[in-house]
């Protein structure tokens, strides 16, 4: 009889364990999905700067067509992305464009001074180092989801539940890595 009982006790012990891994695995991929959603939030801040600055340039450097074009064409594409891997992509994209963006602007000494242009220059680069701070997050609640799916014994309440890993939002080339200079 004692044996029974030592049995029941373990047998929900190991049930109550597995909920206890469950919950921690909803946890983790909750906080992911957060994590992803304020760096949508931003992306998209982002965004709605991106085409007054454009309009600006504009301005100043009417021959510069391509480059507007293309500005506006990987801005698209970023709004647009519906993974991790595709937003992560689209931004690479973006992140080039507005470089050779702002190397056009820096062939107008008038537009660097403009009072506006600067306002805007400056709200991209809080926004960018907001980007910054929300992807780290995101990358770390990330790697905590990915570990516990990984994980023993956990791996296999994450396998029988569907659980799968998410995506890292990394840079691709050592030239994307460094952030863009919006300074004049």
């Amino acid at each position: 009889m004692v044996i029974f009982y030592v049995l029941i006790g373990l047998i929900l012990l190991a049930a109550f364990y597995g909920v206890g891994i469950y919950n921690r695995l909803v946890k983790l991929k909750t906080l992911v999905a957060e994590a992803w959603s304020g760096i949508d939030v931003l992306l998209k801040k982002r965004y709605d700067l991106i085409p007054n600055l454009v309009e600006m340039v504009k301005g100043y450097a009417t021959h510069e067509k391509e480059t507007f074009e293309s500005v506006t064409k990987s801005r698209s594409q970023a709004q647009n992305a519906t993974t991790v891997e595709g937003q992560q992509a689209a931004e690479n994209q973006l992140n080039k464009s507005l470089l050779n963006l702002f190397a056009v602007a820096e062939q107008y000494p008038e537009l660097k001074a403009n009072e506006n242009f600067l306002s805007l220059q400056k709200e991209l680069s809080v926004v960018e180092s907001d980007i910054e701070k929300s992807r780290r997050y995101y990358n770390g609640t990330t790697r905590d989801y990915n570990i516990l799916i990984d994980s023993f014994p956990s791996n296999i309440i994450a396998g029988m539940t569907n659980f799968t890993k998410a995506s890292f939002f990394e840079i691709d080339t050592e030239a994307e890595r460094k952030n863009p200079q919006v300074k004049f």
